[in-house]
């Protein structure tokens, strides 16, 4: 069950109290009677497990062809940068 923190509006008094879900909020404070507030707070989520990552998703099979593309990218900027030095090579003589 969750726990809901309140408090009063008149005296400040502030308390957790836990109730189900289909429970109707607290009205009434327990120290002088006033009218009481649910307080809103931050809720620390933890994720765990997998699945929350990119590459949890992906199978080994399709990791392999990404990699290829990448190699058949790096070979041609070898190549001009190759045919570029014997160019003045070539102009000296």
């Amino acid at each position: 069950m969750p726990t809901y923190q309140y408090a009063c509006t008149e005296c400040d008094h502030r308390f957790e109290a836990v109730q189900s879900f289909s429970d109707s909020a607290l009205s009434e404070c327990p120290e002088c009677s006033g009218r009481l507030r649910k307080l809103y707070g931050a809720v620390g989520v933890v994720f765990k497990g997998s699945g929350f990552y990119r590459t949890d998703s992906r199978s080994s099979s399709s990791a392999a062809p990404a990699s290829s593309k990448s190699e058949s990218t790096a070979a041609p900027a070898p190549s001009t940068s190759s045919s570029t030095p014997s160019a003045p090579a070539a102009a000296a003589s």
